[in-house]
């Protein structure tokens, strides 16, 4: 039986701009792109595990303002993940890459354009058709 991990990520949005981090050549996945997260431990909330996570892997503060849809994604027999993802905004901090290779701010308009993990790839399509609607259309187009 295939146990589910709840694994968590942050949708850091800034002025237009989201976070997006990418896997080193050293993890799971190498050089592919994510909302930075991470697994959740027994008795930890959602918004707990992000915050620590965060913190551990970027050196960075957050603040958790929404949650979204979470996605399960089974990427072998023997590895089927929940991805939860949560809306946040930066509070504090210098950027401290841990983990990942990179990182970089991507306008919302642009983030299809990068080379996602499978699990995060439905995360970005809500992220953006919710952004879609929260955010006024300049001259009849889309941001």
């Amino acid at each position: 039986m295939v146990k589910l991990i709840k694994v968590t990520c942050a949708i850091i949005l800034d002025s237009g701009r989201v976070l997006c981090t990418q896997r080193s050549e050293n993890m799971d996945l190498p050089l592919k792109w994510e909302f930075p997260g991470g697994k959740m431990e027994e008795n930890e909330s959602a918004e707990e595990c992000l915050k620590r996570e965060i913190m551990e892997e970027l050196n960075i503060e957050i603040e958790v303002l929404e949650s979204f849809e979470s996605n399960i994604h089974q990427y072998s027999p023997a590895k089927k993940i929940e991805l939860i993802p949560l809306l946040c905004c930066f509070k504090s901090g210098n950027m401290v890459l841990k983990e990942h290779k990179t990182f970089c701010w991507k306008k919302v308009g642009s983030l299809s354009e990068l080379d996602w993990a499978a699990a995060d790839i439905p995360i970005v399509q809500n992220f953006l058709h919710w952004y879609s609607q929260k955010t006024p259309k300049a001259n009849g187009t889309s941001v």
